[in-house]
């Protein structure tokens, strides 16, 4: 019997090709597309963000190129393992959704004192670069600092991470900042009919379209609104053939009110990669304990944080491991890290064609607000579902009232703060860095009565820590997961990459 003819034989639960296997060119591109196409709208859509909400406008193309570029760069070295660097799992990296409340509240304050586009891209660049470095010092020393960043801690800045990104989704469902027509019938209705796209076709039992769904409602939303006379390609004329990877090309500033939210959500990223990893070698028939899994997880975090790292130098948000890919790999029975290479070559060729982020730029807000609207709030159910399983007894309910409350208490009012010191009024009037900095001192210092423990030992990196951008998977049984890990990640598949969190 012939290898193809046994991989044709073999039972569901077994990969088709293993870790280390070497498809045929064919069969690798096309594993790699359904990679590229589960994953392509996570990529993407926190640059749209970022770039409608801070006014970017003619930048957001090259931006958006820039996404997809580097995202080729990290799944790359995700995939070889450079030295060091890199976990030598079929991973890819992506924009993370985790940063775009830090990002936003970095480049508002920018704004907020006359800074121009470039001022803005310049300041949230050099942060970013710098507070990379915070996540690449995490990775060698994990199981430690765990001790300190726990999960009622994660789980509290997760759920923050959602909530307060709602009033962004909400506005664009209305239109966006600073329409003529925000609130009109239309906007509404462009949202509610991708809402309703992506909420039927996450109740098919089929887990293609259950993986495609954001893609294929935000495909038919922009469609409609073409027809409505919402877009115009006319725009297009004046983009650049090609977009050349520039470093530092708006400049490179630097801002310690900036600085610190952005760092603090470098330290809660690599918790979630943890778990992506987790997951992915779970699927892959990889081992979940011992050496050769603490160094893939030591090696995929600090792979995170040089990707994150590159992506400031040439131009793009934080990068970080996506997990939509854990369930194409379950799907196609494909886990070979070579089509991983496929999947980097297609993402840095899209990145280099400018035209790609000008099409996606004229995106009508509403029809990115609707699928948008649906991955904050799965973002805030993460956070919840981490509480939850880490047991909500009266300290950890203590901790996350008073963390959530003050988040969400100076987002809703931020003159709360109007009597501090402008240094400290631009630091704490962040969210997540009010809730993170309550969170972890409170789970520090609080005592703990005998009778309230974690469900998680702060020590077992093997959670089921759902990030910003996860999507759940059904591990199947194989022989031997008894030894290796007996905890099963039973869960219903996601939104597509709602942050479905990343």
């Amino acid at each position: 019997m012939t290898a193809d003819q046994s991989r044709s034989t073999a039972p569901q639960n077994e990969l088709i090709y293993g870790l280390d296997d070497r498809p045929a060119p064919l069969p690798a591109l096309f594993a790699a597309l359904q990679h590229v196409l589960a994953s392509f709208v996570g990529i993407i859509t926190p640059t749209l963000i970022v770039g409608s909400a801070l006014g970017l406008g003619a930048y957001v193309p090259y931006l958006v190129s820039m996404a997809l570029f580097v995202s080729g760069l990290g799944t790359f070295v995700q995939a070889k393992r450079i030295g060091p660097i890199g976990s030598g799992l079929l991973c890819l990296q992506g924009t993370s959704f985790g940063f775009l409340s830090a990002v936003l509240s970095a480049g508002f304050i920018v704004k907020g004192r006359g800074g121009s586009p470039e001022d803005i891209l310049a300041t949230l660049f050099g942060v970013s670069f710098c507070a990379a470095f915070v996540e690449i010092a995490f990775s060698q020393c994990i199981s430690r600092l765990r001790r300190v960043i726990t999960p009622v801690v994660t789980g509290t800045i997760i759920c923050l991470m959602g909530l307060s990104l709602i009033k962004v989704a909400m506005t664009d469902i209305a239109g966006g900042f600073g329409a003529q027509d925000l609130g009109a019938l239309p906007n509404l209705a462009l949202a509610g009919l991708v809402i309703g796209i992506i909420v039927a076709l996450n109740r098919f039992k089929w887990a293609v379209l259950r993986l495609s769904a954001v893609f294929i409602a935000l495909a038919i939303g922009y469609l409609v609104a073409w027809y409505l006379g919402k877009v115009d390609f006319a725009r297009l004329d004046g983009l650049p053939l090609l977009s050349v990877p520039e470093p530092f090309k708006f400049g490179f500033a630097f801002d310690w009110m900036a600085f610190i939210p952005i760092a603090v959500i470098f330290l809660i990223t690599p918790l979630e990669t943890a778990g992506d990893l987790t997951a992915n070698s779970m699927i892959s028939r990889q081992p979940v304990k011992g050496p050769v899994y603490m160094r893939r997880i030591k090696s995929g975090i600090l792979a995170d944080g040089c990707a994150s790292a590159t992506a400031a130098v040439f131009n793009s948000l934080p990068m970080t491991t996506f997990s939509q890919n854990n369930g194409v790999i379950q799907l196609t029975g494909v886990a070979s890290r070579h089509v991983g290479f496929y999947i980097a070559g297609i993402l840095i060729l899209l990145g280099l064609f400018p035209v790609v982020g000008g099409v996606l730029q004229m995106m009508p807000k509403p029809v990115l607000g609707g699928a948008t609207l649906i991955m904050f709030g799965t973002v805030a159910l993460a956070g919840i579902k981490i509480l939850a399983e880490a047991g909500l007894h009266r300290r950890n309910m203590l901790i996350v009232a008073i963390s959530l409350g003050l988040g969400l208490g100076v987002a809703s009012v931020p003159e709360v703060l109007s009597a501090m010191p402008e240094v400290l009024k631009n630091i704490f009037g962040s969210p997540i860095t009010i809730g993170a900095f309550s969170a972890i001192l409170l789970n520090l210092f609080l005592p703990r009565d005998e009778t309230e423990q974690d469900a998680f030992d702060p020590d077992e990196l093997v959670e089921d820590v759902i990030g910003t951008h996860t999507l759940a998977v059904n591990i199947p049984e194989y022989p031997g997961q008894d030894e290796q890990n007996p905890q099963r990640r039973d869960g219903a598949p996601g939104v597509g990459h709602a942050p479905t969190p990343g």
